[in-house]
């Protein structure tokens, strides 16, 4: 979608991509029962490759190749990016590449990942974190938020912007967002009227959100509204609205360079000290503390609108992506 966005505005194409497999045949079966065709073996992989990606699938938790292991450390040494998606890590972990590093996976192999690879900090919160040159997500629409941060690396947020429109994905997440967000919960809400007003609770945080405003918006009476909220969402309105707030902080200090006053305050806090009371009392860490060690680099406006090279490795299957270095400035 990038390269072919690219191409249509400037005749250039961003990546070239090609996935490749360890399997004897180059048709890769998947468990939708969807075949998917390799268009090479991984040891025929000849030129330079940008990027590194792995995919997921029950391959990549089975028995590992030693050849495919060490492909994969040697490739790990040449490549500008490796990275995977939901249980791809598995593999990375197998060769050795996660070792002393903070990695992600899906929320449910968490627990057993670690249990086989204990020298990996395996973090089962946020849907992406990049340790080095290696980028590792959660399940698979984390996967899609990570090839958006790939792409704004690249090429600049216009682009990924841009792809997220054409893909109409509603929301492009950065890796600090939970696996599990209140987001996510609010799809539990069954009535349409509770639905619409987490949305708008999302939308107005800074606003006064207490159960008399909630309740009015809602169209009942405030406890009668206490009730069916808690009743549908197993929170109390309170405790979701702090919970959302304190979610949409985390994801800014994070994500931005705003002091932790600004976010306070647009986050719906009275002060940056009650915005720390409850960041502590939430993760046991201060908000300045969770900056320093969950910031995300900032993006780099466009790197280089050649063709980069990407490969993919999933289930039995790689992938690559070779990255073309000619730059032209950001996409407009």
């Amino acid at each position: 979608m990038a390269s072919r966005m690219l191409e249509e505005e400037s005749g250039r194409r961003g990546y070239e991509s090609e996935l490749v497999t360890n399997s004897s045949e180059l048709l890769i079966p998947t468990t939708t029962g969807v075949g998917i065709s390799a268009h090479k073996h991984y040891w025929k992989v000849r030129g330079e490759v940008d990027t590194l990606i792995i995919a997921a699938g029950a391959g990549a938790r089975g028995p590992s190749d030693p050849a495919l292991l060490a492909w994969l450390r040697k490739m790990a040494r040449q490549t500008r990016r490796v990275c995977s998606v939901c249980t791809g890590a598995f593999l990375l972990a197998n060769a050795g590449l996660l070792n002393g590093k903070r990695a992600t996976t899906h929320w449910a192999h968490v627990e057993s990942f670690a249990r086989l690879h204990p020298g990996v900090s395996w973090d089962p919160n946020p849907i992406w974190v990049q340790d080095g040159n290696i980028y590792t997500s959660a399940g698979g629409s984390a996967g899609m938020d990570l090839a958006l941060a790939l792409i704004e690396e690249d090429y600049g947020s216009d682009l990924a912007l841009a792809v997220a429109r054409r893909m109409v994905i509603f929301l492009r997440r950065p890796g600090s967002q939970a696996q599990f967000s209140v987001a996510l919960a609010a799809q539990a809400a069954e009535r349409k009227g509770l639905q619409e007003l987490q949305v708008w609770i999302a939308e107005n945080l800074a606003k006064n959100l207490s159960v008399e405003v909630l309740a009015q918006r809602a169209a009942m009476s405030a406890r009668n509204f206490a009730r069916v909220f808690a009743l549908e969402l197993g929170n109390t309105p309170a405790r979701y609205v702090e919970q959302a707030r304190i979610e949409a902080a985390r994801t800014q200090l994070a994500s931005t360079e705003d002091s932790v006053e600004k976010i306070a305050s647009r986050c719906g806090f009275s002060s940056a000290e009650l915005l720390r009371r409850c960041f502590v009392r939430h993760f046991k860490i201060a908000p300045s503390q969770y900056r320093k060690h969950f910031r995300m680099p900032p993006a780099t406006q466009g790197r280089g609108a050649a063709s980069k090279g990407i490969s993919y490795l999933g289930n039995a299957s790689l992938g690559r992506v070779r990255e073309d270095r000619r730059r032209g400035g950001s996409y407009p």
